[in-house]
This record gives C-alpha cells, sequence and structure tokens, in this order.
C-alpha cells in the first residue's frame, strides 16, 4: 500500500530491482549536480546543507553543514569524502535498503558532497556481508563515471572526483569514524580521540569529511528544493526531513519505512508496521538500533525526533526500531546485546575491554537463575565506570543495560527472587 507521506529518499524504490540510471534522471537525478557546478561556490553548498538543518542520519546527529564548514579553506590537499556504509549496528539495515532501491542518489550525494569540501577523493566503506550492494554500487559508479558524472572535469567544470568502494574487514568498530581512518590506512581499528578532528586531520593526514549513507542521500533533494522545504518535510518543529525507520521484532509487517522526522512511535508501529502480532501486546523498544535504551510502554507515543528522545534520556540512533512484546524477556534481550558488544570491543581501553565482559558475566548469571540482590547494585556502579571508555562504544552499549535497570528492575528482581527466568 503507497505511503500518505512524501517519499524522497524512497521516491524510486521498486519492488524488485533497483532503480536505473534512465529511471533515476527521469526523476530528477543529477540535475542538482548539474545547478551546483554552474550556479554554486562550494560555501553556498555548505551554507544550503546548513540551513536545511540536515543532522547525520548514522546516529551521532551532527549537523553535516557545520562538519563541511569545519573544513578550513587554506588546509591541506588532496582532501577526502567518505562515505560509511559500514551498518554493523544490530537491528539496522536502512542503507542497504536504500542502496537497493537507488544507488545514484548515494552517488549523487557523495559527489556534491565533494564538492562542498574540494575533495578529490571520495570511498564508500561497507561491510563485508554487503557484497551485492558493494557490486551495485561498483556498477552504478562505473555508469556514472561514462555519462560524465565523475572523474576529471566532471560534466565539463573544473571539479573532479574519484569513488572507489571499500570492503570492510568487519568489526563493528569500523563503523566508528576514527577507527574507520585507521582501517582504511591499513591500521588496526582503534579510535583516535580528536583534536586534531578528521576534518583537520584524517585519512593519510589530509582532510576528511566522512558521513552516513542516508545523510548523503538527502543532500540532492536539499539542492533541488530548498532547505525550508526539507525542514517542512518534518511533523516537529525542532526536525528536518524524512528518516528511513528499519522496523524488526514482534510486529506483522517489519521492514524499512521512509517517515516524516517526528512521527509517533506508537504510528509506526500500528500503521505501517501491520500493529503488534497476534497474541502481542507492546512491552518496549530500541528506537534506534542496539546502542540506544529501551523504550517502556509509557513512550508509547513519543515523537521520533531527536530532541523528544534526548529529553527523556534516549537516541534517535540509526532509526532501526527493535520492537519486544509482553513475553519477552528483556534481561535475556540484553544478555543478547552484550555478547555482541563484549564481542566486538576493540580492547583498546580498559573500561571497555574489562568491563563489558564483566557486566555480561553477571546478566548472565541474573538470566541463568544464578544472580544475587547485590548484582543490581554492581551493575548501577559498573555502567557509569563505562562511561570513563576512549570512545562512545561503551556508553553506546550501556544504553540497553541502564535503561533495564531503569524501567524494568522488577523484572530483574524477579529472575533473582526466582532462581530462574520467570519467561521459561
Amino acid at each position: 500500500m503507497p505511503s500518505k507521506y512524501e517519499q524522497v529518499l524512497f521516491l524510486n524504490r521498486k519492488p524488485d530491482r533497483i532503480a536505473t540510471l534512465k529511471e533515476y534522471r527521469q526523476s530528477g537525478g543529477y540535475q542538482p549536480l548539474v545547478s551546483v557546478l554552474r550556479d554554486y561556490t562550494y560555501q553556498d553548498v555548505q551554507q544550503a546543507i546548513l540551513d536545511a538543518n540536515l543532522l547525520g542520519r548514522g546516529g551521532a546527529a551532527f549537523p553535516t553543514g557545520m562538519k563541511m564548514m569545519s573544513v578550513a579553506d587554506d588546509t591541506s590537499f588532496p582532501r577526502y569524502i567518505i562515505c560509511n556504509a559500514d551498518e554493523m549496528e544490530p537491528g539496522t539495515f536502512k542503507d542497504r535498503v536504500l542502496i537497493h532501491a537507488d544507488p545514484h542518489l548515494l552517488i549523487e550525494g557523495i559527489i556534491i558532497a565533494g564538492y562542498a569540501s574540494l575533495a578529490e577523493k571520495g570511498i564508500i566503506f561497507i561491510r563485508p556481508e554487503y557484497e551485492n550492494a558493494a557490486r551495485i554500487l561498483e556498477r552504478e559508479i562505473e555508469i556514472a563515471r561514462k555519462e560524465g558524472f565523475l572523474g576529471k572535469n566532471i560534466l565539463d567544470s573544473e571539479y573532479s572526483l574519484e569513488i572507489v568502494v571499500h570492503r570492510s574487514a568487519g568489526r563493528y568498530i569500523c563503523g566508528e569514524v576514527t577507527a574507520q581512518l585507521n582501517a582504511l590506512m591499513g591500521k588496526r581499528p582503534n579510535p583516535m580521540k580528536p583534536p586534531p578532528y578528521p576534518t583537520e586531520k584524517g585519512l593519510w593526514s589530509r582532510p576528511t569529511v566522512l558521513s552516513n549513507v542516508e545523510t548523503f542521500a538527502c543532500i540532492p533533494h536539499i539542492i533541488r528544493n530548498g532547505g525550508q522545504w526539507f525542514k517542512d518535510l518534518a511533523i516537529t518543529e525542532s526536525g528536518a526531513g524524512t528518516k528511513l525507520f528499519g522496523v524488526s521484532g514482534k510486529v506483522n509487517k517489519p521492514g524499512c519505512y521512509e517517515l516524516p522526522i517526528g512521527i509517533r512511535l506508537s504510528e509506526i508501529i500500528e500503521e505501517h508496521a501491520g500493529g503488534m502480532l497476534a497474541g502481542s501486546e507492546y512491552k518496549a523498544c530500541l528506537p534506534g538500533g542496539a546502542s540506544t535504551g529501551f523504550l517502556p510502554r509509557k513512550y508509547y507515543d513519543i515523537e521520533m525526533d531527536f530532541d523528544p528522545l534526548r529529553k527523556i534520556g534516549n537516541r534517535l540512533g540509526t532509526g532501526a526500531i527493535m520492537v519486544f512484546d509482553h513475553m519477552t524477556c528483556l534481561v535475556g534481550a540484553t544478555v543478547n546485546l552484550m555478547e555482541f558488544f563484549a564481542r566486538e570491543s576493540c580492547g583498546w581501553c580498559t573500561p571497555c575491554r574489562e568491563g563489558l565482559p564483566y557486566i555480561l558475566d553477571l546478566l548472565r548469571r541474573i538470566e541463568n537463575g544464578a544472580g544475587e540482590e547485590n548484582y543490581i547494585t554492581m551493575l548501577e556502579r559498573m555502567s557509569k565506570h563505562l562511561w570513563n571508555s576512549y570512545c562512545a562504544f561503551a556508553p553506546g552499549a550501556m544504553a540497553p543495560v541502564e535503561s533495564l535497570l531503569i524501567y524494568f528492575e522488577d523484572e530483574v528482581r524477579k529472575h533473582i527472587s526466582l532462581g530462574k527466568c520467570p519467561f521459561e
């Protein structure tokens, strides 16, 4: 059934195949690039993106225009533009869907962002499991090059850009910006604590702008229609644009939906995801992937926007909504998440390397019926320690644990008092 909301990123989405270059151009594709190369300075593009209030769609929500503006005018060359298509956050699959729907939207977005950063070299960093997506991108990049949209003197302008696809070695930490730069340079993918920031000294010590697939895909539409149009797509005053929500879990129609920023969680679940499964009742969800906190029933009608979620101590993250019903053990779900995070830590800093396995062990004991009352206090204390880690990996891993203790402490205590999981 067609969506009642305007489809922007999914304008050319087909049920069983990708959109061709011809179809993309028929929908206005590459016209924004023509306009940029003809009429815009690189500062004009930066300002247009800033005016649109485009926040990063990969989880950090940093203003994209401000990131581009942080590249100093007199800094060194070559400069790099990097697209993060690693997408290893559990529950998140929107970027894969977008690449399979309309790859030229992403390619054009990277080119325009590259122009705004005066970048000469572009890289799409993609996870190894996305081999089909990587091949699609390589094929369509070559098609774009043959049509004059990439390479030397694009469309007879003075701007030149090459884009290559780089397959990741396959670790979650590679999605962290500075760890990704190390991975690209063939180093161990440990995070690097700024300053200097990547836009000052990034890949090969050159200025580097790195953003997410969905973020880049918004840029051609902003150039074509203007910043105010983009902001008007949102339902909330604080929001701007649409968002790709990947819904999974106990719903009738799991999938990826393009909806306005600020849409209520209840509408996403009940109307677009087809409601809860028969016999299921909403208990909680993770609103933005595995590194966000549980949203209990009292937040079922919350506006899915950065600010409303921030105000209650949560995050929109990647917009991956993982739905749990009343028969789901959230202690067990948290154990599952912590197994992932403990395995994927790069091991660089003590809080993350030692703290995650410690917390995982406590949660496993509780889930398996060997928990003790003082474990709750230990979990609360250890969760605070992990905020002293070197990068945002450990604090993100703590989001499900902290929210479990805030909203579902009774469930944790029931495990301990019964000496077993009450959902067995």
